[in-house]
């Protein structure tokens, strides 16, 4: 059957029953479409909460929380369906994940069982969800992730493997029935639960939709697209209504939480238009993300918190070939990723947003010269078109930020964004007065 669109809710989307239920409309328009679902909102925190318990060995303190979100998908069931027949329904699903997530207090506790708690939000969510479109005489069927969504050795999608898949698992149900399934779930190579790590709900539905060739794929949050910066901090922010594939990846990898960073490049390179919609908002048109876009000087401003710089000196540095290579063979050999980097004739500073190996980290750098580790930074992102022949566009951005300590600038690397590292402490402001100067 041909798939005409994704359809991805994430958390706040499906937050209550109220929610759930305002999800009827937007499935039910005749379009065959899968819908992505993700746990309901604060279900995960509190799974997480759940396995460092165990981890920890504290059972009591974990069984009181198992047994306290139990209660309150209870409720959520009672207020979600209106037979008895399905509430009752509702009631032994919830008691049977619950008692699956109990087992786990009754035995040594791995990583691998960590993956399978965590899996139980999204399976709950779309079984609540499939359960109430079936009171409701809507056809529907539930499309199980595991059954198709899977990771290689490296942790990336097995595109073959899932397009196999769920091509396999979609013949098996009608044409005409709406199809469910859960994001952020998937099994590792080895065929153990595993997971597309938070947020990847949204890298979920962009796999699907690649696979599947579909004509565009809806990621529906409880905001109207990108704005122009963030709303948590800066007032009156606008939406942007026309992103390019380019400018949207650099916008999500850098802090704006609308879209998971991964889930940009495989509709890239299948040229899958994307739309982010607001559920609070479903007549809003949001922002359309597509191989092009309007260029104009600024469009956005995002920041990314929980970065830590790293400053390397060394003489060696200098009329050196090589040295570069060794230093970033060290952060290779613990897995972890650079965001910026800027160079001297003696010295490099970059910046990750992984601390988990940075004291290893930066005592195999001290092999190579002295180190200095500055965490609590921010970067800022500001994205827009850099590579116009007119004058007058970049400077605006030093003007705006003339009050706050630069620690890092990079440019050049894309045509498409300018990057700025400063104090966490520093971000509000810095963002208020970017927004002030930039979006006149």
């Amino acid at each position: 059957m041909n798939i005409v669109k994704i359809m991805k809710f994430g958390g706040t989307s499906v937050g209550n029953p109220e929610r759930m239920k305002a999800l009827i409309p937007l499935v039910t328009d005749n379009e065959k479409k899968i819908v992505v679902l993700s746990a309901m909102s604060g279900t995960t925190n509190s799974l997480v909460e759940i396995t460092d318990l165990l981890y920890s060995d504290n059972v009591n303190e974990a069984s009181v929380k198992i047994e306290s979100l139990r209660e309150k998908y209870h409720k959520v069931v009672d207020d979600l369906y209106t037979t008895e027949e399905f509430i009752k329904t509702g009631h032994e699903l919830i008691n049977s994940h619950f008692d699956y997530i109990n087992n786990f207090t009754l035995r040594v506790f791995t990583k691998l069982q960590e993956k399978a708690i965590l899996a139980q939000g999204e399976l709950i969510s779309t079984s609540l969800f499939q359960h109430l479109l079936k009171e409701k005489n809507i056809k529907s069927v539930l499309l199980p992730a595991l059954n198709f969504m899977r990771i290689d050795k490296d942790g990336e999608p097995d595109y073959f493997y899932i397009e196999e898949n769920i091509t396999r698992e979609l013949r098996k149900h009608p044409a005409d029935a709406i199809k469910i399934t859960q994001g952020f779930i998937c099994r590792n190579v080895y065929g153990e639960i595993d997971n597309l790590k938070r947020g990847g709900s949204d890298y979920s539905a962009s796999i699907i939709g690649a696979a599947l060739k579909v004509k565009e794929i809806q990621i529906w949050t409880d905001i109207s697209g990108f704005h122009n910066n963030d709303p948590r901090y800066v007032q009156d922010t606008k939406v942007i209504r026309e992103l390019s594939f380019d400018e949207a990846a650099e916008l999500a990898y850098f802090g704006a939480k609308i879209l998971h960073p991964s889930s940009v490049n495989p509709v890239r390179i299948k040229n899958i238009p994307v739309r982010l919609k607001n559920t609070m908002e479903p007549e809003d048109e949001g922002t359309l993300i597509t191989s092009s876009s309007v260029l104009i000087d600024y469009k956005a401003v995002a920041a990314k918190d929980g970065i830590s710089a790293l400053r390397i000196k060394s003489d060696r540095m200098l009329m050196a070939y090589g040295f570069l290579r060794k230093v970033f063979e060290i952060f290779e050999a613990y897995r972890t990723s650079i965001d910026m980097v800027t160079t001297s004739e003696v010295g490099v500073s970059l910046t990750v947003d992984n601390a988990e190996y940075l004291n290893e980290i930066a005592k195999d750098l001290k092999e190579l010269g002295t180190v200095e580790v500055e965490e609590n930074q921010t970067i800022i992102c500001i994205v827009g078109d850099f590579r116009t022949e007119k004058t007058g566009s970049a400077p605006e951005i030093f003007t705006a930020l003339n009050t706050i300590p630069l620690k890092m600038i990079s440019y050049g690397g894309s045509p498409h964004s300018l990057s700025i590292l400063i104090d966490t402490k520093n971000k509000t402001q810095a963002l208020r007065l970017l927004s002030k100067h930039l979006f006149k």
